[in-house]
């Protein structure tokens, strides 16, 4: 059964991680005092999907097991758009680029004109999706929102070079897992954080993918694994 979507809005995030096999970092930034989604809170790179997303072409596409499993309880198409604007989202936010050199063949929207300019084209082939929330009845702003996992050493760009950041993130910077915890985070940051904690030492995709389902009646905890399971 497809999610109904009222109220909400589809988002991606993505968690960049590097020196996986010596002390693991992840890399966060602080939303404004004045946002009105969790303000003051340390977060990953992420936002909504926007309407240009699911025309924007990608050089390669995610993997066929990230693209099953985002479909699970969703629309079939939402797979590309996320993926568009997982890359999107990071390169307004952090100013590092998840792309593949080429040329693009149309002109590309508005908010794509800076990444294009670089020479990239989105690439969403080092994407691994592993966790799905979505925001409590009662919020301000409502996400469906999933978490994808990036090597940092995926990136096309310098990983300690955010100049080419908006404002949205303040106090960008590389956090090592077993320091992360002192900072002030929402708490599905920290749900997504042990997860991510207890997988930094295997870089294989998780056997399925938590999803955090809270409705207007009920929260459920589900997991999505990208094909049909038996009753």
């Amino acid at each position: 059964m497809v999610l109904d979507k009222t109220g909400l809005r589809d988002a991606a995030t993505v968690i960049v991680l590097r020196d996986r096999d010596t002390r693991p970092r992840v890399l966060m930034g602080q939303r404004g005092a004045k946002a009105a989604f969790m303000p003051n809170k340390f977060v990953f790179p992420g936002g909504a999907v926007d309407a240009e997303d699911a025309e924007v072409p990608l050089a390669r596409p995610l993997p066929p097991l990230c693209a099953a499993r985002l479909t699970e309880n969703a629309p079939e198409g939402i797979a590309h758009a996320l993926a568009v604007a997982a890359v999107r989202e990071l390169w307004e936010e952090t100013g590092l680029v998840l792309g593949r050199s080429g040329t693009w063949t149309d002109p590309p929207p508005p908010c794509w004109r800076r990444f294009a300019a670089t020479g990239h084209l989105p690439d969403a082939s080092a994407l691994q999706f592993v966790f799905r929330a979505i925001t409590p009845p009662g919020r301000p702003r409502r996400f469906d929102a999933r978490f994808f996992l990036l090597e940092a050493e995926e990136l096309a760009s310098d990983p300690d070079d955010f100049s080419a950041a908006c404002d949205e993130l303040s106090h960008l910077h590389w956090i090592a897992l077993d320091e992360v915890r002192r900072l002030d985070l929402p708490f599905i940051t920290e749900v997504v954080l042990g997860e991510i904690a207890a997988r930094a030492q295997d870089a294989s995709p998780p056997a399925s993918v938590p999803f955090f389902r809270n409705d207007d009646e009920q929260s459920l905890f589900l997991r999505l694994y990208g094909a049909p399971q038996p009753d």
